[in-house]
């Protein structure tokens, strides 16, 4: 259940103006098609402007310049997309733990701020550090040497093995693994020889990631994730890997050991990135995307087939092992043309 806001609240809490009744009670948000007379709704891209015409929502995010194609209350904003963003937070339903730590939490450290709440059947290691307000939920484990910075939120069932820190107001979502070895292995005669792995995680501010992601200690140096970082589910990032501020990536994307990624860049669902390489600021990767190369160029970068027709597809595929001879092929006959 969201929760209600008036139409001045919200206007006050998101710094904008608004037109209509400011005691108007809004109880969600909702769709421009969805939206009843007690709904807040939004119109983000100017395209979808013909919607308004059967919209029965109680007040819009509206851009000024839209604000004659609709009748009704709306709060004006020059990014709609980023003040729903912002209105979303006042409609959350979650309620923040109350300060303290349960009976069943097992705490070891004596670094836990009068503040921070310690959920049941948790476990805080000796050494570890808890910051003003952080929630530790339920079933999180934090190891030895850990820093849990301010106002941090570490769901259920989260695990940080020993020296993995987090900066301040930093999210991460129910099953995260933090801090696990990396892929380092020696091969020897007798098999292979485990290097172990010497680094731990450093993570900045205002970063979130997604339920059931892992990031790899490091090999000797730390792995290290900027500020306002944001990985998505099931992501995974190796050892002595390095991500720059501001930059975001889908669901189950994979970064291999020691890739160096800038600030701002976006990966869309799946991409992969090799080991050793280093990706220049503002890239942007669309989906499945292998990135077997460094970039030093921003810009938007794609691989792999698109979709297709199972049958065209099948005879594409039975021809990829001839390109190479029929490119030859065709290379020996332009040179004949031209003697």
């Amino acid at each position: 259940m969201q929760r209600a806001q008036t139409l001045g609240d919200l206007a006050r809490e998101l710094g904008l103006s608004f037109r209509g009744d400011a005691a108007r009670v809004l109880q969600s948000i909702a769709p421009l098609t969805a939206a009843n007379e007690q709904q807040l709704s939004f119109l983000a891209n100017p395209k979808f402007k013909a919607q308004l015409a059967d919209c029965s929502a109680g007040a819009l995010i509206i851009h000024p310049d839209l604000a004659e194609q609709w009748a009704g209350d709306c709060l004006f904003a020059d990014n709609p997309y980023l003040a729903y963003a912002s209105a979303t937070a006042l409609f959350d339903p979650l309620d923040k733990p109350r300060a303290g730590i349960h009976p069943s939490a097992v705490v070891l450290s004596d670094k836990i701020h009068k503040t921070a709440s310690i959920g049941a059947n948790c476990v805080i290691e000796e050494g570890a550090e808890i910051g003003e307000g952080a929630v530790i939920s339920h079933g999180t484990v934090v190891g030895r040497e850990c820093r849990i910075g301010a106002f941090c939120y570490l769901h259920a069932n989260v695990t940080l093995y020993h020296d993995v820190w987090l900066g301040r107001e930093t999210v991460l979502h129910s099953g995260v693994v933090i801090g696990g070895d990396g892929f380092g292995f020696a091969p020897g005669k007798n098999g292979w020889t485990k290097i172990h792995q010497l680094g731990g995680v450093r993570i900045g501010e205002r970063v979130e990631i997604g339920a059931a992601s892992t990031i790899d200690r490091g090999a000797l140096e730390h792995t290290t994730i900027g500020n306002g970082v944001i990985l998505d589910d099931q992501t995974h990032i190796a050892h002595n890997v390095v991500i720059g501020d501001n930059t975001a990536m889908a669901g189950c994307c994979q970064v291999a050991g020691s890739a160096v990624i800038g600030k701002n860049c976006t990966f869309a669902g799946n991409v992969g990135v090799v080991g050793h390489i280093t990706i220049c600021d503002g890239v942007h990767f669309t989906a499945r995307t292998v990135v077997s190369k460094s970039v030093d160029t921003p810009g938007t970068y794609s691989s792999g087939s698109v979709m297709m027709e199972s049958g065209q597809w099948r005879k594409n595929t039975a021809r990829l092992p001839r390109l190479d001879e029929l490119f030859r092929r065709v290379m020996a006959l332009e040179k004949k043309q031209k003697d």
